[in-house]
């Protein structure tokens, strides 16, 4: 398997990211410069990190969406290729129209930190199929804006077509239905608000959300 990870001005978890897949999964990484017009070639699976991208301006991922490597990454994804949005890059992902929905400001309006309790909602998914249905899992949170947010009838689509990824055991920040995570309708593109990336020395199964051979 060959990762890229996505650089962006701001981004702080790239370095996490590109560690947890090489040193923990034993796996092929490289990092992708956000001004980049093209891909590197025989890339498996795309991780775009957390972080503040652009410096969070105007929106978390408003930016982000217009680099020069967006185009590639949308273009990778919709041939099925692999894509991962961590925090911000969850943000990223639906700015860019990859994943429905949005997220906002947490109800409590403060930045929150913490390890969180997530349900496996899907585990038929090369990004889930290491956990069991329901599974409880420990990945930490970090983030001021992210409260998922759907209208009625995007909440129903996302349902009947199994695209809930994981929900929160607590909701720590409103998310609407608790959904910590959602996959597009193919499944090969997930976007999520907890980090397993950070999950290199404790609960350290939950990595395997990285795992997607």
């Amino acid at each position: 398997m060959k990762y890229g990870v996505v650089v962006f001005p701001g981004s702080n978890c790239d370095s996490d990211c590109y560690h947890a897949v090489t040193d923990q999964l034993n796996e092929e990484a490289c990092y992708i410069w956000h001004e980049d017009a093209k891909l590197p070639e025989e890339l498996d699976a795309i991780i775009l990190p957390g972080g503040f991208s652009y410096g969070d301006y105007l929106r978390c991922g408003a930016i982000s969406k217009f680099s020069k490597i967006m185009p590639e990454v949308i273009k990778f994804a919709n041939n099925g290729g692999y894509v991962i949005g961590i925090c911000n890059g969850f943000q990223i992902l639906t700015e860019s129209g990859l994943l429905p929905g949005a997220l906002l400001m947490n109800t409590s309006q403060k930045f929150i930190c913490k390890d969180v309790v997530l349900k496996v909602a899907n585990n038929k998914s090369k990004f889930t199929n290491n956990f069991e249905q329901d599974e409880a899992i420990h990945v930490p949170i970090a983030h001021g804006e992210g409260r998922y947010h759907i209208s009625d009838t995007g909440l129903q689509e996302l349902k009947d077509n199994d695209q809930i990824a994981f929900t929160y055991d607590d909701n720590p920040n409103g998310s609407v239905a608790d959904i910590a995570g959602i996959f597009n309708k193919r499944k090969n593109v997930l976007g999520m608000m907890p980090h397993p990336e950070r999950c290199l020395f404790r609960n350290r199964k939950s990595l395997d959300i990285l795992n997607i051979k």
